[in-house]
C-alpha cells in the first residue's frame, strides 16, 4: 500500500502504538480509524450547530417544521409493515 509520511509528536506516537497493540491492529488502521471518528464527530457538531442557528429564526423554523410536515405523509408510502 502507497502511503505518505507525516510528522507527529512522540507523545502521539506512543499513544498510537499502544492502541494499535490494544486492538491488535496495525497503526496505520488504528489511525484511519481515529481520523474518521473525528471526521464524524466534527460533521456531528457542525449539523447541531446549524440546526441550533436555525430554530433561532422562528420564520425559519416554521418553514422547517411544515417541510417535514409534507415529508412525514410520505414516510408510510401506503405500504402496511408485516411481523413474523
Amino acid at each position: 500500500m502507497a502511503g505518505v509520511a507525516i510528522r507527529i509528536s512522540q507523545q502521539t506516537h506512543r499513544m498510537l502504538l499502544r492502541l494499535a497493540r490494544q486492538e491488535g491492529q496495525p497503526l496505520g488502521v488504528v489511525l484511519r480509524r481515529a481520523v474518521e471518528v473525528y471526521r464524524d464527530q466534527r460533521f456531528w457538531r457542525h449539523a447541531n450547530q446549524a440546526f441550533a442557528a436555525l430554530r433561532q429564526s422562528r420564520k425559519a423554523w416554521r418553514a422547517e417544521t411544515a417541510e417535514r410536515e409534507v415529508w412525514d405523509v410520505a414516510l408510510p408510502d401506503g405500504l402496511e409493515t408485516t411481523h413474523e
